[in-house]
């Protein structure tokens, strides 16, 4: 993902979630993903999907059982 593609992205998710801690980074190896962190915390993966000519994104998050514990 280019640089500009990363940032709008990660405008887009501190305006909806309303948390400006959250960071969209490329991948060493990965052109077409991203990782999305809050603050230092992982939290899931951006993926670009160009298909027909539309570009969207993806995001996917795994949230654990033991996440769930209080």
């Amino acid at each position: 993902m280019e640089k500009k593609d990363l940032e709008r992205v990660q405008t887009y998710m501190r305006r909806l979630f309303g948390n400006a801690q959250i960071k969209v980074v490329a991948r060493p190896k990965k052109k077409d993903s991203a990782e999305v962190y809050i603050g230092d915390e992982f939290v899931g993966v951006l993926f670009e999907d160009k298909e027909d000519g539309d570009l969207s994104y993806n995001f996917q998050m795994a949230i654990l059982d033991t996440d769930l514990e209080d």
